[in-house]
């Protein structure tokens, strides 16, 4: 045996280095469990509540037992709806670390979040929700807050109607946005997400859609893979433009000019921003057509941005990537809580269908068309054993993973 692990240091030491970090730390990250199947990116080992317990939201009140407010009051919970509807929150809402928000238990049209900001933290899995901010809201206000934590996943998620920013990331590590909807932000900035300095951010089948600029502002460490932007403003993806280093992988992305958009796809980078970019398509001509044309370096090169030959973080990342414009049918798809879209993520999606002829920049949401009623559906489940999975699911799922992924798509 000891002779076994001295040849084996001999062949170590003859390891490049890159292979020799696999070999010590690779098999342990590869051997974490995901968030769920199909999650990825940075954030994809969130352990969100797993093996903690189930809480079952009844209502949509606003607070009390059985509201969403309570579900999320207490650290490592999952959390079903056995109701669908609207929550209108008043307050704030800061959701404890170590939770799992699994809003494809939903029945009917799902849930949405309206009123307020929702805050987060660590280790925490959001799956099929919307949230929604309000004009209502104090002024410097985002919808979503994502700040000074580890791990967390975003997956088919809404984020709009945002006074600042929708979606505000700051000093965080090992974070995942994909298939998520950024839009609609509100007056007085309508930004759509402002990212500080975080760490291993991977944004990917996203759709960013009717903000002014921040599409997103990327003060960060991030690969940015197989996004949509649709009709901002000002500008369309900024770089972090400080005295600060900030690395930004862009790949396979489609930037799509609609009404109120200037020619500004790309915005605000200097030298600081270290940008490895390819297979990227911008469209500028509104034309009703995905026709767009390369990216070159030259867009990068005008905006001062600093080019890499290689990227910093996709060799880190398991994102399959695809082309550009298969990304946009994808996007189109699946953006969102879009197991049933409701009628806001349905018009939003239709104006990116127009590609360049439908859309626009609100300042509030009741120009927007206001937060509709959404039928509220009541489940009665019985559950014996407060596991998560109804007792007429039971002899068909063991777990509550299995379960809830079944809910999936």
């Amino acid at each position: 045996m000891k002779r076994i692990c001295v040849k084996a240091k001999r062949c170590l030491k003859k390891l490049p280095l890159g292979a020799l970090f696999f070999v010590l730390f690779g098999y342990g990250a590869s051997a974490q469990q995901l968030a769920f199947p199909g999650a990825e990116g940075f954030g994809r080992f969130a352990t969100g509540g797993r093996g903690g317990a189930v809480y079952r939201v009844t209502n949509l009140h606003d607070s009390g037992p059985g509201s969403f407010r309570d579900a999320v009051s207490k650290p490592g919970r999952t959390v079903v709806f056995d109701v669908s509807g609207v929550i209108k929150v008043g307050a704030k809402i800061a959701v404890s670390p170590r939770i799992t928000i699994a809003g494809q238990t939903s029945p009917g049209d799902g849930i949405t979040v309206y009123g307020n900001s929702v805050s987060f933290k660590d280790s925490t899995v959001v799956r099929y929700m919307r949230f929604r901010g309000s004009i209502n809201m104090s002024k410097g206000s985002c919808t979503v807050v994502a700040d000074d934590l580890t791990d967390i996943i975003f997956d088919h998620v809404s984020i709009e109607w945002g006074r600042w920013d929708n979606l505000h990331i700051k000093k965080s590590k090992n974070v995942t946005l994909q298939y998520c909807m950024v839009a609609e932000s509100l007056d007085p900035q309508r930004f759509g997400a402002l990212l500080e300095v975080p760490e291993n951010v991977t944004m990917h089948h996203c759709l960013f859609a009717g903000n002014q600029s921040r599409n997103p502002k990327a003060k960060a460490k991030i690969e940015f893979i197989n996004n949509v932007v649709y009709n901002w403003g000002k500008s369309g993806f900024v770089g972090g433009h400080s005295s600060a280093n900030h690395y930004q992988d862009l790949v396979g992305n489609y930037f799509i000019a609609g009404p109120n958009s200037t020619d500004n796809f790309i915005s605000m980078f200097s030298a600081t921003d270290h940008v490895y970019h390819k297979d990227n398509y911008v469209d500028l001509d509104k034309d009703g057509k995905l026709n767009g044309r390369l990216v070159t370096d030259a867009d990068f090169i005008k905006e001062t941005a600093t080019l890499l030959k290689e990227p910093t973080l996709l060799s880190q990342s398991n994102v399959k990537i695809s082309s550009a414009t298969e990304a946009c049918h994808v996007v189109m798809a699946e953006a969102g809580s879009s197991l049933k879209r409701d009628a806001i993520d349905t018009r939003i999606i239709g104006y990116l269908k127009s590609l360049g002829k439908t859309g626009e920049i609100f300042k509030s949401e009741v120009d927007a068309g206001g937060q509709q009623a959404v039928k509220e559906i009541v489940l009665s489940v019985k559950d014996a054993n407060g596991d998560g999975v109804p007792d007429n699911k039971k002899s068909r799922y063991k777990t509550l993973e299995a379960y809830l992924d079944s809910l999936a798509k």
